[in-house]
């Protein structure tokens, strides 16, 4: 095929011990942990929703590396989110819940990283937030690991500090909806593809960080994710 403008950069995330895992697409799962939903001012099991961010907003961190974000335009308010991100091997529509572990390639840890200021002002206008949530480096990765070495992840504590001090902790069964009904929610709505990238939500504790801070947010059974804003 000949392309008529240089074809963009395929976005990877680093696979720990080597290799690269490619993005095809990265799909969020809104307020699924409930003291979060609290802070946000909901509450209750309500039914799922989604948002997306480009691939190409993905900030890999190598495996024992900080990563370096700068801070986005527009915006006095950026805040953190910790997230596990579930990587899929396979896709498909219209997947059984039963069915769902055998198509996550592995996990790694996250940061949704939010333009706050700017998602509350276009839900106050009623108009979509993607200004909020799809900005340049909004999604900071740390290395995945495979779910043949951690195993299929359902519990353990999930915590994120800014400079030392911890701000968010919560624990992965906690999640309103499981990694395994998120998925399958998922892909009654889009045929899901190998290189899906899934964030599954964040505990409370969420809140502003400025240049200079350092965030550090930790998967038990995971590892750690290290990214400094600039």
């Amino acid at each position: 095929m000949s392309y008529v403008i240089p074809a963009p950069r395929q976005a990877t995330v680093p696979v720990q011990g080597g290799g690269e895992f490619p993005v095809h697409r990265i799909y969020c799962v809104g307020r699924n942990y409930a003291e979060h939903a609290q802070e946000m001012g909901f509450s209750g099991r309500e039914p799922p929703f989604f948002f997306m961010k480009p691939a190409d907003a993905v900030l890999p961190v190598a495996e024992g590396t900080t990563g370096e974000m700068a801070y986005p335009p527009l915006t006095s308010n950026l805040h953190h989110e910790i997230e596990l991100v579930v990587a899929l091997g396979s896709g498909g529509r219209d997947i059984a819940v039963a069915d769902a572990t055998r198509h996550i390639w592995g996990y790694a840890v996250g940061l949704d990283m939010t333009r706050r200021d700017l998602q509350g002002e276009m839900k106050k206008q009623g108009r979509p937030w993607c200004i909020g949530k799809g900005f340049d480096e909004a999604a900071p990765i740390g290395a995945l690991r495979s779910i043949a070495t951690t195993g299929e992840l359902v519990r353990g504590a999930i915590t994120l500090s800014v400079n030392g001090q911890q701000r968010q902790r919560g624990d992965l069964s906690e999640l309103i909806w499981s990694v395994a009904e998120t998925i399958a929610t998922l892909s009654q709505a889009w045929t899901l593809q190998p290189g899906d990238l899934i964030f599954t939500g964040t505990p409370a504790g969420v809140g502003a960080v400025v240049a200079g801070d350092v965030m550090e947010g930790v998967i038990e059974g995971l590892g750690s994710l290290r990214v400094s804003v600039r």
